[in-house]
Formats: structure tokens, C-alpha cells, sequence
């Protein structure tokens, strides 16, 4: 068997290694805010609103992803 009995689709293993940089930086980004609410608790609201703007662009990066994973699919 060589790399080219290999079938399947590529599309897929690209979206999965595509959905490891949303999920690694959504992390960063709560754990920011965590970090960032204990050492000034009175700025959580403003701290928790960027954070949701950053957990959706961030998330974005995913969805766009899945569609090239379609887009790509043979």
C-alpha cells in the first residue's frame, strides 16, 4: 500500500485541523477574561463584552472552515 491507495476525502482532515485554531483561541480568550475579572472585578462588564466579540470572530474562523471543507470536497 503507498500514499496514493490512500482514498478519501482531504477536505475533512483539513477542517479538522482548521477547527483546532478557533477551539485553542476561545480558550485564550475566557481565560483572559477570567484572569482579567480577578484582578479588577468592576471592569467585568466591559471585559465581558470584548470577550464576546472576540468568541464570535474568532468563531467565524470555523465556519469558514466547514464551508471550504464543502467547497473543496471532490
Amino acid at each position: 500500500m503507498t500514499a496514493l491507495d490512500i482514498t478519501g476525502n482531504i477536505a475533512v482532515l483539513g477542517y479538522g485541523l482548521a477547527a483546532i485554531g478557533p477551539g485553542v483561541g476561545v480558550g485564550l480568550i475566557f481565560a483572559a477574561v477570567i484572569n482579567g475579572t480577578a484582578r479588577q472585578p468592576e471592569a467585568q462588564s466591559k471585559l465581558q463584552s470584548i470577550a464576546w466579540i472576540g468568541f464570535g470572530v474568532t468563531e467565524v474562523l470555523a465556519i469558514i472552515g466547514i464551508a471550504l471543507a464543502f467547497v473543496f470536497r471532490t
